[in-house]
């Protein structure tokens, strides 16, 4: 009877450990990696968060303008691989700028890495490069391929469970990343006419005198092509460019499942040339569109009230929108995408 008792008790003591192991990670770790692409020369600094077991220090918990839970900098890396999520960037954005989104993955277990593309962010504008969409999913490429290489980060990343997930000009990146070909001679010529607001941004207005320019029209006739087969699954979050394509032929190449999400009120990206079109146009892929007065903008990071008040574009939303419930839904609806598709 002891005997058998004893069996027991390790038998439950194992299943104890293996159903801890199973649970979300309690800390979130967190790298900076600096990259740099010599051929096209293009730093491409890049941030990898992962599930930890060490808890942030003091000398983590620095201040940030975004609501964000504290990492642990340069905490240890996974013992086991696992699935990694490549995130891009909307224009004039930056690689911290979607952390939320990045520590919800890490929460249901993916290590998530995000890249700065480089002259298109917040604190190094070049105009030009926010007219040159084409770079973007050259950058995740190759910061892809320098993290398999990486003695450390390679050894915990699983090969065979890669997504990419984007926001705004992010999300056309993810969707070129799987095939998407865009025609820049009639998404110019939306720019010219009834596009002009979605060329004219807030994060760089005036980058419409660029679309003559003919280094910038020879170069888009020109780009190689944008499909990593390493990727398996995309996830495009209120994505831009949707009037570049007009037919179901250019998403041919597209193989493997995709998902977007728009929002009704968005006006940066509106979804009836954008999210709604490229549904419309990508056969299979998965829809998810927020209602009411949810803005392009509610994708941002939630911020302290101080930025609310200085950047009220990019951080006050309308008193009907929960930002934290839009970021809720936009993990879970990611989290059971890519668990499905990543296999």
């Amino acid at each position: 009877m002891r005997i058998r008792r004893n069996l027991l008790a390790i038998a439950f003591f194992l299943m104890y450990q293996w159903a801890a192991a199973q649970q979300p990670a309690t800390f979130i770790g967190q790298r900076s990696f600096e990259f740099k692409d010599s051929r096209r020369n293009r730093p491409l600094v890049t941030e990898l968060w992962y599930p930890a077991t060490e808890a942030p220090v003091n000398s983590d918990k620095t201040f940030s303008p975004f609501i964000r839970q504290f990492t642990r900098r340069n905490a240890g890396l996974p013992a086991k691989k696992l699935p990694l999520i490549l995130l891009s960037h909307g224009t004039g954005g930056g690689r911290l700028t979607l952390e939320w989104l990045a520590q919800g993955l890490v929460k249901e277990g993916y290590m998530v890495a995000a890249v700065d593309h480089w002259g298109n962010t917040y604190d190094n504008k070049i105009p030009i490069e926010f007219c040159k969409p084409w770079e973007r999913p050259l950058d995740i490429s190759y910061v892809l391929t320098a993290l398999l290489n990486d003695k450390e980060a390679g050894a915990v990343i699983d090969n065979t469970q890669i997504g990419a997930i984007g926001f705004s000009l992010g999300g056309y990146t993810v969707l070129a990343l799987g095939g998407a070909e865009i025609n820049y001679d009639t998404l110019i010529h939306f720019y010219k006419t009834a596009g002009r607001k979605e060329i004219e941004t807030p994060e760089m207005p005036g980058t419409a005198r660029f679309l003559d320019d003919t280094d910038l029209l020879s170069a888009m006739h020109r780009v190689p092509s944008l499909k990593d087969t390493r990727i398996k699954a995309f996830f495009a979050i209120s994505p831009a460019l949707g009037a570049g394509f007009t037919a179901k032929q250019e998403f041919n190449a597209i193989d493997r499942p995709v998902y977007i999400t728009g929002s009704a009120a968005d006006s940066m990206a509106p979804v009836l040339s954008n999210a709604r079109h490229y549904h419309k146009l990508i056969a299979g892929s998965g829809y998810y569109e927020f209602t009411g007065k949810t803005g392009h903008y509610a994708m941002l990071g939630e911020s302290i009230d101080d930025l609310k008040k200085s950047d009220p574009v990019y951080f006050a939303d309308d008193p009907s929108v929960d930002r934290k419930k839009v970021h809720e839904q936009t993990i879970k609806l990611a989290a059971q995408f890519f668990r499905k598709q990543l296999k």
